[in-house]
Order: structure tokens, then C-alpha cells, then sequence
């Protein structure tokens, strides 16, 4: 594999995760307890033997590429191995990156001097799990020019993807970039075949390709312009995700918004979940804080810590509270007879005595006063508050309360 360079692109802005956003970059998001977003694309990269990865960074980038420096400095550089953060340097001219498709044509000259034969182009905002090799040797088996992972999505979908027509042999023959009324499927008029925004290209062909977007009047993205572009005049592929999925069930989510982010949290607390987390053959890396265990307490004057269907980290103390259907990331605590329903509490929130919690997620290091009510009063709440067309609420970072 020393012959694939990886570039994932975390520079966007998220403003549909906004408040989670705020001091964060969309990748850097914590997501299911004690990981970030990032490091499900980052942990299939290793898992799949890719292990020259460059990460492009651009928009409040700080806490993502601390998490990259102290959470995954774990390969060998004499080997030629890496992780590297690379922030939007603008060195082609003065406009930080335009589009995905500029993102990478702005650090053309990393493939200068790496030379890879392939580049796989990744997003570092979704979350699955997947083999790329499977990809590659598919690639290089159809001797593409591009391929792009594809998957099944519901055709009531189809303005939030690029969906995409193959023939039976996965060859591309159309492109729509988030159409309103899209090609469905052969033999499946409910579904849409959906770009996952994972790609493999030919280096020397993504080059020109990229000289030559540059040089036109585009939105500079592979989508929207490269893509469509390339079908007919390239060799373009579609890669069905159900032949690399590693999670056996096909789960992949864009957790672009804080409603799908919330679903895909709750996700996690399921009987049997769709995405394995406890999989030893395919572990998602992170960075563990020096957290110890969690502890649970309970107290004769009818003060029980308990917690049912939820995931608690380490660090944590549930001091005579309820939790319930909800996730705590690590040193979050939880007082005498407070209760918390199908939530998501960060880093470092304290819940306070009487008080009450309801759908809602909780950013790092927030402390809730004694006898507050959050999620049972939305007008109120959105007074203070973000608050969801779902009814999700979110107490941002630092707040106070």
C-alpha cells in the first residue's frame, strides 16, 4: 500500500452542527463518548494498510489538530509512515480553499513530492467503517481512471447527494449532484445509488483533471464539477460500500446536522447496534484520557446511581442520579436525584442535584445548576438555548448557567 497516499478533507465549516461548531471543526466533533468524528476515517485507514495520510485542515482547526498531534502520533516515520496535519497554507493564491476539488489542486504539491501511484481522496466527517483495499483492488481490477463508493440511499434523499447512474458493470454513465427528482436504481424505484464522497484517482489523471478545473469558471468541487466532467471521457467506476463494509450491516452516516449527529449517537445504545464499536478486529482509535474507572453510588436515603441502555466512559460518577438511553463521555457527573432521559452529555458536564435532563446534548465542561429543567419546556428552552424542528437542545461549550 506504500504506493496510495491518502488526503482527508477536514476543513469545512459545519454550520448545520452549530453550536458544536463554534471552537470546533466539524471532524473534531467528540462523537459516541471518547471518540472524535475523525477517527472513524482515520482508523479505516489503518486498519486497511493506508498509512501515509495527510489531513487538510482549515476552518477552527486548533482542537483537531491537537487531537491529531496527541491522539495519533502512533506510526513509524522511518518506516514512512504518517498522519499529518496540513493547514490551508494559500499557496496558489490569495482565497482559502474554494471547494473540495480546490482543497486538494491548493496542495498539489504534496503529490509532487510523495509520487503515489493513487491518491484516495477521503472526507473526515462520517461515520462507518470500511476496508479501502477492497476499493483499491477493485480499481485496479476495472483499470479506472476514478472510482467512487457508492451506496443505497432512500430516493426521498436525493437533494443531500451526488447520486449516480452505472451500468452492470459499475461503470459511471451520469452524474446529478442533489437533484430533485434522480435516477433511481434498476429494479429499485424507492432507491438512489448516493456518492459516499470517497474516491480513488489515477495521480496523474487527478492532476490534470485538477490544472484543468482551476483554469475554468466552476465551483472548484469534485462533484458538482470534476465528477461529472470525467464520466465519458474517463474511466469511471462505482464501488458498491456493501463489498468493503466492515461493519457487516452497511451502516455509513453524514452526521452534517444535529439531528442526524443526535440518530447517530443513539445509534450506539441500540440492543445490537448497526456499527460495532466492540469489534476487536476493527477497533476505533482515539485518544484515551488518564480518566479513572467509572463509579456508581448509592446511598441509604434512597439516593440510587444507576444507569440502564447507556454508555458511560471512564471518570464518570453517577452519584445517586438516574440515567437512562443516554451517553456520558468521560469525567461527566451526575448528582443525587438528578435525572437524564436520552441524552448526550461531553467532556467534563456536571449535573446538579434535582435536576432534570431530557433530549439533549450537553457540549464539554458545562455545569447544569441544582433543580434546572432542559428538554421538557422547549419554548423556554429556546429562549437559551439551541433547539431543533426534532426538539434536540444543545447547552453549548463553556455556557453559564
Amino acid at each position: 500500500m506504500k504506493k496510495v497516499l491518502a488526503m482527508v478533507l477536514a476543513g469545512g465549516r459545519g454550520e448545520r452542527l452549530y453550536p458544536l461548531t463554534r471552537d470546533r471543526a466539524k471532524p473534531a466533533v467528540p462523537f459516541g463518548a471518547i471518540y472524535r468524528i475523525i477517527d472513524f476515517t482515520l482508523s479505516n485507514c489503518l486498519h486497511s494498510g493506508v498509512r501515509r495520510i495527510y489531513v487538510l485542515t482549515q476552518y477552527k482547526s486548533t482542537s483537531l489538530h491537537r487531537h491529531i498531534q496527541f491522539g495519533w502520533d502512533i506510526l513509524s516515520s522511518p518506516l514512512g509512515e504518517f498522519i499529518e496535519a496540513v493547514p490551508a497554507q494559500q499557496r496558489i493564491d490569495e482565497h482559502w480553499y474554494q471547494g473540495t476539488a480546490d482543497a486538494i489542486f491548493q496542495n498539489i504539491n504534496i503529490l509532487q513530492v510523495e509520487q503515489p501511484d493513487l491518491v484516495l481522496i477521503l472526507s473526515g466527517d462520517h461515520i462507518y467503517k470500511m476496508d479501502y483495499r477492497k476499493m483499491i483492488a477493485f480499481h485496479l481490477e476495472k483499470e479506472a481512471d476514478l472510482t467512487v463508493a457508492v451506496i443505497r440511499m432512500d430516493r426521498r434523499l436525493s437533494r443531500e447527494f451526488g447520486v449516480i447512474e452505472a451500468n452492470r458493470d459499475w461503470k459511471m454513465v451520469g452524474f446529478q449532484e442533489k437533484p430533485e427528482e434522480p435516477k433511481t436504481m434498476p429494479g429499485d424505484p424507492g432507491g438512489i445509488m448516493a456518492s459516499m464522497g470517497i474516491y480513488i484517482f489515477n495521480t496523474e489523471v487527478l492532476v490534470r483533471r485538477l490544472i484543468e478545473d482551476t483554469r475554468s469558471d466552476s465551483s472548484h468541487d469534485f462533484g458538482k464539477d470534476i465528477i461529472p466532467q470525467m464520466i465519458g471521457r474517463d474511466r469511471v467506476f462505482a464501488f458498491d460500500f456493501r463489498r468493503g463494509d466492515c461493519g457487516g450491516t452497511g451502516y455509513w452516516r453524514d452526521v452534517g446536522t444535529i439531528d442526524a449527529f443526535y440518530e447517530a449517537n443513539m445509534d450506539l445504545i441500540s440492543v445490537t447496534p448497526e456499527l460495532n464499536l466492540y469489534d476487536p478486529q476493527w477497533p476505533i482509535l482515539s485518544y484515551q484520557s488518564p480518566s479513572p474507572p467509572a463509579k456508581t453510588v448509592w446511598i441509604e436515603e434512597g439516593r440510587v446511581g444507576m444507569a440502564l441502555n447507556s454508555i458511560i466512559s471512564n471518570g464518570c460518577i453517577i452519584s445517586g442520579g438516574n440515567v437512562k438511553r443516554s451517553i456520558l463521555s468521560p469525567r461527566v457527573t451526575i448528582h443525587s436525584f438528578a435525572e437524564i432521559d436520552d441524552s448526550i452529555l461531553l467532556e467534563g458536564a456536571d449535573v446538579g442535584r434535582n435536576a432534570k435532563i431530557k433530549r439533549t446534548i450537553i457540549d464539554k465542561e458545562v455545569q447544569i445548576p441544582p433543580g434546572m429543567e432542559i428538554g421538557y419546556h422547549l419554548d423556554e428552552d429556546a429562549k437559551r438555548f439551541t433547539v431543533t424542528p426534532s426538539g434536540i437542545v444543545v447547552v453549548p461549550k463553556g455556557i453559564r448557567l
